[in-house]
């Protein structure tokens, strides 16, 4: 999808985005004086318990049959841990189902190659269920721009953000995230999509999908040195794309202090300049502490912390509509805590 220089200016974006960088550097912000921030841009009344059901999730026990062999980190056990927690917490009874529903084949298409849907047919246990997973989050993109609900979390897999056009990738199959970006623009005519990454690992495949693009601004936090090696603070998007990639690679240990620094130093201003239609999370737990792939140690508040500031964001910006889509998380423990903090945070408890 291609957005005009009239009305929107790729220089504009990189002038206002620098300049409101520059102010924030001044002094380290917290998440709440983000929030606080962009709740005063345009007068912004914000009310979390306000307008329709707040908070729709994604589920289906079919994303349970998908594999890739006997201990593979990314488990069934990871849903199943994140069922067993909300169900726990009692927050099953809060959020509204949403089924993954949409035919995704045409909207798949509009991001990944027939030859790569070649390869991911061979090389996936079961490629329907890879094809559920964007279903699932296209379904999800559907219900908040519709208004049945406000946001939605969708808990499937396999994850996408690893995904491109050369066969599975990283546990990937389809970039779920991206597929619902096109999906979003081309069937709710949203013309500019913001795409949160938190993932441990850096999401390569939703890089390359929009990194000539200034409809996607494309943020995120990663581990430079981890697989797969790529996610460098100079890759910033080239052609009409150009400043519209921004990689903030983090250090080892990294704690919640560093990475709320980095979106409110770093995706604040941008956003302010862009002024996104929707808000998308690659919500990878695999940052959290503990973590068996990652050496981060984002706890469960940190998180939630995140969650808020990308709702305040999507609250001034694009009438609240958030679509959270889950990536990594591997110590399943962890990753269910961490998901009820994060649908606890979407839910505005």
């Amino acid at each position: 999808m291609k957005v005009s220089e009239s009305n929107f200016s790729r220089r504009a974006f990189l002038n206002t985005a620098r300049a409101a960088t520059l102010s924030l550097c001044a002094s380290p912000l917290l998440s709440t004086m983000a929030n606080a921030s962009l709740r005063e841009k345009k007068g912004a009344k914000i009310d979390f318990d306000t307008g329709p059901a707040r908070t729709g999730f994604v589920s289906d026990d079919r994303y349970l049959l998908h594999t890739q062999g006997a201990r593979h980190p990314e488990s069934p056990e990871r849903l199943r841990a994140i069922h067993r927690q909300l169900k726990s917490s009692g927050l099953d009874k809060k959020i509204t189902p949403i089924a993954p529903v949409i035919d995704p084949l045409p909207y798949i298409r509009l991001v990944h190659s027939e030859a790569h849907m070649d390869r991911v047919r061979k090389q996936a246990h079961d490629e329907a269920i890879c094809r559920l997973a964007v279903s699932g989050a296209l379904s999800a993109v559907d219900a908040v721009c519709s208004g049945k609900v406000r946001n939605a979390f969708c808990a499937i897999r396999p994850p996408g953000h690893h995904a491109a056009n050369n066969g599975e990738f990283g546990f990937c199959f389809y970039n779920n995230i991206a597929v619902a970006a096109r999906y979003a623009q081309q069937k709710h005519q949203l013309a500019k999509i913001l795409i949160v990454d938190w993932d441990y690992h850096h999401g390569d495949g939703t890089e390359w999908a929009f990194y000539e693009d200034p409809s996607v601004l494309v943020f995120s936090t990663h581990a430079l040195y981890a697989f797969p090696g790529s996610g460098a603070a100079d890759k910033t998007g080239s052609g009409d794309g150009e400043g519209f990639n921004i990689n903030v690679p983090l250090p080892r240990g990294a704690d919640d202090r560093a990475i709320i620094r980095a979106f409110t130093e770093r995706l604040v201003p941008a956003a302010e300049s862009f002024q996104p239609d929707l808000v998308l999370i690659s919500a990878g737990f695999d940052a959290r502490e503990d973590d068996p792939l990652g050496d981060f140690n984002i706890t469960d508040a940190g998180f939630a912390q995140l969650t808020e500031l990308m709702m305040t964001m999507a609250a001034t910006y694009a009438n609240s509509r958030v679509v959270s889509i889950l990536e990594g998380g591997y110590n399943t423990r962890g990753l269910a805590l961490a998901v009820e903090s994060h649908v606890q945070a979407l839910l505005g408890a």
